[in-house]
């Protein structure tokens, strides 16, 4: 039983999950053979020894008893609802029911709807294909060029370990050979991998590509920023405005007259585009290429303004076990910003169709030095919590039809509000699985190839009561990159040492224009735009009522400031609820059509309230796990 219980104590722990969240960002990860964990980890201090930073622990204490006890009742009433309104007895499951596809599971369907995760679903076997294919071709590329002076680099150590010394010399010359091996395998096999996915447009992505390099290398310094965003910002808009720039269009622009003596569908440019690969609408997937594109430029940008030695050099440190935070901002060697590192980090096969985001210096050092929070047994388990979550997004489609039915545009009328609000509920939960998924096999693929990208879903969508905490979290490395490139370029949240209204105003500023960048990059509409307002607005009730409850000045009443946030989180999460649903879901209409069915009876207000409370509980608990995590040494800023 004890070993039972320790094995998914380890499974479920942050640290396996990403090192980061267990490592603060100046310590280096150093992995032990033995159990395959981080050091930092193995030598952080025991509970007993740790400095008390939460407060005592209430899981035991009456009031939390009585949660428990709601919650039990609570959180199955919340399936049984969602799971009432997904039988073939309910009044509104034909309107739906040709959305639905044969499941694998007896006498019940599959709602396979969802046109984005249904690629991803559809494809699994071909992904898993790719990801154990992939780095048992890089072993077997590896055999048959091997590091080009690997044997001269070990009679050089062993020389001058004879003479009681370690050249320095040794480990950087062996570092730059493995960049040159990985890179040379990653631009040979993402070639072929394009190829396949989107065909005869391969070259469409590498002329892009290459416009961006000369960007970069071919302006003047104090230019480079500007083009970088101009260009690319641009790109996300002629890629959506141009549809990809098919040949049939470009033939008809180059030879008008083609168009009129011959049909469109026989001209040059038709056929072209008849040879696009697996995914023809490439654009749809490169966005996240945009992000890379901005990262080499900036990275780069910012690597010429640093003069004399790196600081790795001032710092003393050691160039093969680097703290992230020195991976991510310390800039690689000139020479590293060549064409060829830039074409294999864009293209980096594994993290190329959706994630999660990786900063070109960080890449460029993954690929001279293997980071120590990659050992077998991680990974492992890393792998056994994607199948867990996998099994688990199975069940929920088959038993809880929740997007079907959004699509379907049902009469809401029908529906009590209880069964309103688990639609909208589960709704959302399908969408943060949706994207976990992709994410997590994607950063799996990554780490069986040697590179540990930022884990993007830190939390359960549930276990989130603040809007500002909830993006830190949500889709991480793409936070940590708007962060890096956008949110401090800005100001940031402004001076920290003045606290002043135009300082917050400036910082609201800064939120809006980075949400509105957000917001376009997902996908050029207005829902989205919409979406991206309403979380900058709905962010503004958190920011009011943080000026007005500041922490301190609860420190000797600290139940009663935890029952004000408890209030406070209520509305917080219902205010999340409602921008997801706009953004992601139900759209706009969607969304007032579930509001007018909740609130639009005494018999909807009522169950409001009851939601409050249950919401109240749940949140205390919430409360109470990050206390936990503060007695445990662990400070995550979500």
């Amino acid at each position: 039983m004890t070993s039972h219980l320790s094995f998914f104590k380890e499974l479920y722990s942050l640290d396996t999950l990403d090192t980061r969240f267990t490592t603060s960002t100046s310590t280096p990860v150093l992995s032990s053979p033995r159990t395959g964990q981080s050091r930092s980890t193995q030598d952080r201090p025991k509970e007993s020894e740790q400095p008390k930073e939460g407060s005592l622990p209430k899981w035991k204490t009456l009031e939390f008893l009585s949660y428990y006890t709601l919650l039990g009742i609570a959180i199955p009433l919340m399936f049984k609802a969602a799971m009432e309104v997904s039988r073939v007895t309910h009044p509104n499951y034909p309107n739906y029911e040709k959305l639905l596809d044969a499941g694998w599971i007896p006498q019940r369907k599959v709602d396979n709807s969802d046109a984005q995760y249904s690629t991803f679903r559809d494809n699994i076997p071909y992904l898993l294909i790719l990801l154990i294919a992939h780095p048992l071709l890089r072993k077997v590329f590896n055999k048959y060029r091997p590091l080009p002076r690997a044997k001269f680099l070990e009679s050089v150590e062993l020389q001058s370990r004879a003479n009681g010394n370690r050249t320095q010399m040794t480990s950087e010359s062996r570092a730059e050979d493995r960049l040159s091996q990985r890179k040379t395998y990653d631009i040979g096999f993402s070639l072929v991998l394009l190829t396949g996915l989107h065909g005869i447009s391969v070259f469409k992505i590498l002329i892009i590509l290459y416009l961006n390099f000369l960007l970069a290398t071919r302006l003047p310094k104090n230019k480079i920023p500007l083009a970088t965003w101009i260009f690319n910002i641009g790109i996300l808009f002629a890629n959506e405005l141009a549809s990809g720039y098919q040949f049939s269009i470009l033939a008809n622009f180059i030879m008008p007259w083609s168009a009129e003596s011959e049909k469109s569908t026989d001209n040059w440019g038709s056929v072209l585009d008849s040879y696009g690969g697996l995914v023809s609408r490439w654009e749809i997937m490169f966005n996240i290429t945009v992000l890379r594109l901005i990262s080499f430029n900036m990275d780069y940008y910012w690597s010429l303004n640093q003069y004399g030695s790196s600081p790795i050099e001032k710092k003393q440190l050691d160039p093969s076990a680097l703290p992230e935070r020195e991976r991510v901002s310390s800039p690689a060697s000139p020479s590293a910003y060549s064409l060829s590192n830039y074409y294999a980090y864009i293209l980096y096969s594994p993290l190329y169709l959706a994630g999660p985001i990786l900063t070109f210096n960080d890449y460029i050092y993954q690929s001279r030095y293997r980071v120590g929070s990659i050992t077998p047994r991680r990974t492992t388990f890393y792998g056994i919590r994607f199948l867990i979550t996998l099994l688990v997004m199975e069940l929920v489609l088959h038993f809880i039809y929740a997007v079907a039915i959004s699509k379907s545009s049902p009469v809401w009328a029908i529906y009590t509000p209880f069964q309103l609000s688990m639609l909208g509920f589960f709704n959302l939960h399908i969408i943060w699985l949706k994207l976990l998924l992709p994410w997590r096999f994607f950063r799996l693929w990554a780490l069986v190839d040697g590179i540990d990208p930022p884990e993007n879903m830190v939390r359960c969508m549930s276990n989130n009561y603040s809007a500002l905490a909830f993006w830190r979290g949500w889709h991480r490395s793409f936070n940590r990159w708007i962060v890096r490139y956008i949110y401090i370029p800005l100001g940031g949240s402004g001076r920290t040492d003045v606290k002043s209204g135009w300082d917050k105003a400036r910082g609201v500023a800064n939120f809006l224009a980075v949400f509105t960048f957000v917001a376009l990059w997902h996908d050029i509409n207005l829902k989205l735009l919409v979406w991206g307002w309403l979380i900058t607005l709905f962010v503004l009730p958190e920011i009011l009522a943080m000026m007005a409850f500041p922490k301190k000045k609860w420190e000797n009443h600290k139940n009663v400031y935890r029952v004000i946030c408890g209030i406070g989180a209520v509305g917080n999460v219902m205010l999340m609820m409602a921008a997801n649903l706009v953004g992601f879901a139900v759209g706009l209409d969607g969304l007032m059509g579930l509001l007018n069915g909740i609130l639009g009876s005494y018999s909807g207000l009522g169950f409001l309230c009851i939601a409050c409370v249950v919401l109240f509980v749940g949140i205390q608990v919430l409360f109470e796990m990050r206390e936990e995590e503060l007695r445990q040494g662990i400070r995550l800023k979500c």
